[in-house]
């Protein structure tokens, strides 16, 4: 381990780290007169972080697609230190894109008081994506090098090396339901499973089961990287409990999707289930299972490119007191995922996951949304084969600023999609794993806890965040991202970076070293000082510094 706090709050033993941590928080009311009351509130609570690093297996539903292929690729090169050449030359293997491998987080200040940054897989045990195992279902039986090369992501020569690997992994066969995905991906379809969606889940079951025996594992975390599906009905009777939902399957009911049985499947293996495409996977049925079974789920939809930029430019109007009115975003990409999203039903599901990614910041500001509307907000993808996995990206941001004059932004962006998601695949995974490895006590409660089984946690990776019943939905990408830092923070017993810089902003230096009573001192002295520079002439002390114009 990279990071270890020395405290009193912290011990460390053999196998988990024991931090004790002051949670701050406020609640705020709002008076009959419009004036606001807000009560400073602290608990504390006790993480456990058991540090014992698993052996993890992860299996993808799509394992041949583009982002199958290209997460399975990136690893093995990795793992491999494969080096190949291009044009602009030798090019080497990495894991740029992924907050966990080359993201790093402010720890605190170092002698010289300069901030010291440390990678994010060094606060804490994480697995590395080099030890992950891959495996996964698809509905073509095409071997994993040739779905490679038929992705067109990687270069050429890096696809020669890694062609001996891949063409080994044939993606076992998956569940088929033609209503529920674009009619244009029936030729794809020869390696389906057959039988009652009963008799399919148990196979699913059956299929965790086989590889976590055949790779010894721990672990297995299942995630949902195919087609995006039209969106299920959610009805009484159907799908609103664990035993409508088990009942369903069970009687082959049409409104049971392929990627809510695998969720369910999942969930009865113990497996931590994530939903890396925007259709409504999980179903009040599934959510009350997941709890009742103590099993971590996460959603909806990765959150790689436009709508990443877009959580974060409509935060950044929003925090400058700048109105955005209207968001167009328009899309157009060649790969599967863009053939499949150009039949209506498919596409809406897309639509509504990209069109709720500024909602919360819109209902941040009251005096900006005075009358309650919120942006116009439209989403449009089209399907053009030639650009393949290169997705284009472009958007019109309008905004009203100061006097009723307008701003209007936009911006282009091009990159393979699956150059994206794939580092995003590996965080879902890696972070949802350890998640699986603490808990929280507090200090009134006899019992720890884990945190509830939908993980919100991730939303940073998410487009539309599935959270517990009553949690805010958080799209802000910083405050997202702040989170996920802050909790590992937590985990060994350090507060969340406030950026305050008061050691550097006060008269006198809260200076590395000093004790509580010799800061206080300082500050006293500080503050007295500032005092004795304001007293006029006769004396007295005034609440305020005159001004030239005064």
């Amino acid at each position: 381990m990279s990071v270890k706090v020395h405290s009193p709050n912290v011990v460390y033993t053999e196998d988990c780290i024991e931090s004790r941590y002051e949670y701050n928080t406020t609640s705020v009311s709002v008076n009959s007169d419009g004036s606001y009351s807000a009560i400073p509130r602290t608990n504390t609570m006790l993480f456990k972080t058991d540090t014992c690093v698993p052996r993890l297996g992860m299996m993808l539903v799509g394992l041949g697609g583009n982002n199958g292929t290209t997460v399975t690729a990136g690893i093995l090169a990795n793992k491999y230190n494969m080096c190949w050449n291009t044009k602009d030359g030798e090019k080497k293997p990495n894991y740029f894109g992924s907050i966990t491998q080359a993201g790093t987080v402010g720890l605190g200040m170092d002698a010289r008081g300069e901030e010291v940054h440390v990678p994010f897989n060094k606060i804490v045990p994480m697995v590395h994506p080099n030890d992950i195992e891959v495996d996964g279902w698809d509905i073509s039986s095409m071997n994993m090098a040739d779905a490679m090369e038929r992705a067109r992501v990687l270069d050429y020569s890096l696809q020669k090396q890694l062609r001996p690997y891949l063409e080994k992994i044939v993606p076992r066969p998956s569940i088929y339901c033609p209503d529920f995905i674009a009619a244009n991906q029936g030729d794809r379809a020869d390696n389906v499973l057959a039988g009652s969606k009963q008799e399919m889940m148990e196979k699913i079951r059956a299929d965790i089961r086989d590889f976590k025996e055949k790779k010894n594992l721990d672990k297995v975390i299942v995630l949902w990287t195919a087609n995006t599906e039209r969106f299920c009905d959610v009805t009484e009777g159907l799908n609103m409990t664990a035993e409508e939902l088990l009942n369903s399957i069970q009687n082959n009911e049409e409104e049971v999707s392929p990627s809510t049985i695998f969720a369910v499947a999942s969930i009865l293996e113990g497996c931590t289930y994530i939903n890396g495409s925007p259709q409504n996977t999980f179903v009040p049925g599934v959510i009350e299972l997941a709890e009742m079974e103590g099993v971590y789920i996460a959603g909806d939809d990765f959150k790689s490119g436009q709508t990443k930029y877009k959580s974060v430019l409509v935060d950044f109007l929003v925090g400058a007191g700048i109105k955005p009115t209207s968001i167009v975003s328009y899309n157009h990409l060649g790969n599967n995922d863009g053939k499949n999203l150009s039949s209506p039903k498919q596409f809406r599901s897309k639509e509504i996951s990209k069109s709720n990614v500024v909602d919360d910041m819109v209902e941040s500001n009251k005096i900006l949304y005075a009358d309650g509307k919120k942006p116009d907000h439209t989403v449009v993808i089209k399907y053009v084969p030639y650009v393949a996995d290169s997705k284009r990206a472009l958007d019109e941001y309008i905004s009203e600023i100061f006097m009723n004059g307008t701003n209007t932004i936009v911006c282009h962006n091009t990159c393979e999609d699956s150059l994206l998601a794939s580092p995003l695949i590996l965080d879902l995974v890696i972070l949802a794993e350890l998640c699986e490895r603490i808990t929280v006590q507090l200090d009134s409660e006899p019992q720890s806890r884990r945190f509830t089984s939908i993980l919100s946690i991730l939303s940073y990776l998410l487009k539309a965040p599935l959270v517990p019943a009553g949690t805010p939905v958080v799209n802000a990408l910083f405050k997202q991202r702040s989170c996920i830092e802050n909790i590992l923070k937590a985990c060994i017993g350090l507060q969340p970076g406030n950026h305050m810089l008061l050691e550097h902003k006060i008269g006198a230096p809260l200076q590395q070293g000093f004790s509580m009573s010799t800061q206080a001192n300082l500050m006293k002295h500080a503050t007295t000082t500032h005092k004795s520079k304001i007293q006029h002439s006769n004396g007295q002390t005034h609440g305020h510094v005159k001004t030239p114009s005064q």
